[in-house]
């Protein structure tokens, strides 16, 4: 009932294509299930703009149309016997002259996979040139975790030997587990490229896993290895400065600390002036939880080569030196499994940004971009009104009213004329709330100060607003004194807590980087709230538990004021509409942005407040372009 088929004479089938209405994750289902067991001359899905090219399958198997289990008699061959070379040329002419945006080879069998070996790295690295897609056999990790092993040592191999070259003496320290398994294969291609090296796989259990297993058996009489199996005493070599040591111990299955002779070899290996790759994470660090290791027993690494995706422990300030550069090599796992996957933490990208935006109305006027109230900036603290109301226009809100003390109110009106600015009662302190209620979002705490009359206009402020707030700095401190009131703050607040105010927020100190990611996770799903625990990968802890990284942003941004940016950014994104969590995504990443921007232009070590607001422009520029 959702799609028709179309058959030749001989009963194979011709074409599939769905019908009208029929939604677009079925149609990629009908795709999935199709081509699980036959293959058709045309499977047209126009929702997911895949096509199938049965010429490009047809050079590398022998049934005449490309079936993968035949029901018509054709002769049914593994891989056509033709050299690398051979084969490599007439695929490329396929792609060039198909003009697809996507083919896929899923039909082919994991045989015929694992058979075209180098081939099929080749073949994708061209597409990639091309900017075609092309969908090669589906891995599963009951059989084809091998393959999946050689395709990461490939692309870490392929890492390593760009920054040292055959000249560099090369130790492999291997763990009996599958990081063990990827050491050796790297081992195996770094011997076949003309490396000197020299392997350790630790066995002293006596077992294996079966992916270690066989990449032992498959580094027997490899060219350029020296093979060592340690299952009782162990003779450390010597490691100068001149050597790399490639690390394959343990990787993420790890879930306690190091003991016993592996801790001993960690010291031991970072007591030496020789230099370390670590593959995947660096052996002894855990990929979450780390409030509980023994730090003297990681592994210092002067490089990190990930698989396919960062590791939670890697977006801790505290792990940083465990990691040394770090390194994300795409091992092309499926990005539609990915994406489908339900994670609790996700790293948000420029991509994903960019399907959040909303464009703006041409017939819009400032009302329909929206009010602001920001309520900012004591005597003295002038700035942060400036700041937070600059950036407020700069984010596309309509109209601002910045409320300040009175004698704030010339440098405002000079400072940022486009504000409408709303005087306190008092010349230095923001004593009352806002008696005008005709905004649309409130952003409030930057410079007001702690003092008790301010921290009561604060409360009645917030209590009085019924629209969505951002609570930042001065405003955070004010709840971290006043428990009772922090209990009370409305549902869907927003608060944007540095580390240290967050620790007051908390009213604890924390170990680690996870164990006040954990805090923050439990607060904003007891409370209803949206934190944002800034740092250099910010934080969104949101009501339903789940937390979203932030990918923008450098060490320049660590400047007095950088944080009353982020609140005026916030507070227009909420005036224009967008909800809690949206303007929390696009607000973070565009204020990275802007300081990215700034960074590029005058280096990291120059960036000001005043130079995020002025890139603003050219961040949301580049994400609309």
């Amino acid at each position: 009932s959702l799609y028709d088929v179309t058959y030749h004479e001989d009963g194979t089938v011709k074409a599939v294509t769905p019908r009208d209405g029929a939604p677009a994750f079925v149609q990629k289902r009908i795709v999935q299930d199709l081509d699980n067991m036959y293959f058709p001359d045309t499977l047209v899905v126009p929702s997911t703009e895949i096509v199938f090219d049965r010429a490009m399958v047809e050079l590398f198997r022998g049934c005449p149309r490309g079936c993968r289990f035949c029901q018509a008699g054709h002769t049914y061959r593994p891989l056509r016997k033709k050299s690398k070379d051979v084969l490599l040329r007439q695929a490329k002419a396929i792609l060039d002259q198909s003009g697809y945006e996507e083919i896929s080879l899923s039909s082919l069998s994991t045989s015929d996979y694992s058979e075209l070996g180098e081939l099929a790295d080749e073949l994708l690295d061209y597409c990639e040139e091309k900017r075609i897609s092309l969908a090669l056999p589906s891995l599963r990790a009951d059989s084809f975790s091998i393959d999946l092993m050689e395709r990461a040592a490939k692309a870490l191999t392929r890492a390593i030997t760009r920054v040292w070259d055959d000249n560099t003496s090369v130790v492999v320290f291997a763990g009996p587990g599958n990081n063990g398994g990827d050491a050796l294969a790297v081992a195996r291609m770094m011997g076949e490229q003309g490396y000197s090296v020299k392997v350790y796989l630790f066995n002293v259990s006596g077992t294996l896993s079966a992916d270690c297993s066989a990449n032992k058996e498959r580094l027997a009489g490899a060219a350029g290895v020296t093979f060592i199996e340690v299952t009782n005493e162990f003779d450390p070599p010597e490691l100068p400065a001149s050597v790399l040591v490639i690390d394959g111990l343990f990787g993420s299955g790890l879930s306690k600390p190091l003991s016993g002779g592996f801790a001993s070899l960690v010291k031991y290996i970072n007591q030496s002036e020789c230099r370390v790759v670590s593959i995947d994470i660096p052996s002894g660090l855990m990929t979450e939880d780390n409030s509980y290791n023994t730090r003297t027993n990681i592994i210092r690494a002067d490089y990190t080569f990930t698989l396919q995706q960062m590791k939670l422990a890697f977006l801790f300030p505290e792990n940083q030196r465990y990691l040394g550069r770090l390194g994300v090599l795409d091992i092309r796992l499926s990005a539609e499994g990915i994406e489908k996957a339900d994670a609790k933490y996700e790293i948000v990208d420029e991509s994903f940004v960019r399907t959040l935006l909303r464009p703006r109305g041409d017939f819009w006027h400032k009302g329909d971009a929206g009010t602001s109230l920001i309520v900012a900036g004591s005597y003295g603290m002038a700035g942060a009104a400036i700041l937070a109301s600059r950036a407020c226009f700069r984010s596309g809100a309509g109209k601002v009213i910045t409320h300040v003390p009175a004698r704030n109110n010339d440098i405002m009106q000079i400072a940022v004329p486009e504000a409408i600015v709303s005087r306190d009662a008092d010349d230095n302190l923001f004593t009352e709330p806002v008696a005008d209620d005709s905004f649309d979002a409130m952003g409030i705490g930057p410079g007001i100060g702690t003092d008790e009359v301010t921290a009561t206009a604060f409360i009645s402020q917030l209590r009085r607003a019924q629209v969505p707030t951002v609570v930042d700095a001065d405003g955070l401190n004010i709840l971290a004194s006043h428990r009772a009131w922090f209990q009370r703050i409305p549902v869907g607040t927003i608060l944007t807590p540095h580390p240290l105010e967050f620790e007051r927020l908390a009213g604890v100190r924390f170990n680690d980087g996870f164990e006040q990611l954990s805090k923050a996770v439990e607060m904003a799903q007891t409370m209803q709230i949206y934190i944002i625990l800034k740092g250099h990968y910010s934080a969104l802890c949101m009501p339903d538990g789940k937390v979203m990284f932030n990918s923008t942003g450098n060490s320049g941004m660590a400047t007095a004021g950088s944080g009353d940016v982020l609140t005026g950014v916030l507070t227009a994104l909420l005036a224009r509409g967008y909800n809690q969590k949206d303007a929390c995504l696009i607000g973070t990443y565009v204020h990275g942005l802007a300081g990215d921007l700034a960074a590029e232009e005058l280096g990291v070590e120059s960036v000001t407040a005043g130079d995020i607001v002025r890139f603003l422009p050219k961040a949301f520029k580049r994400l609309d372009d």
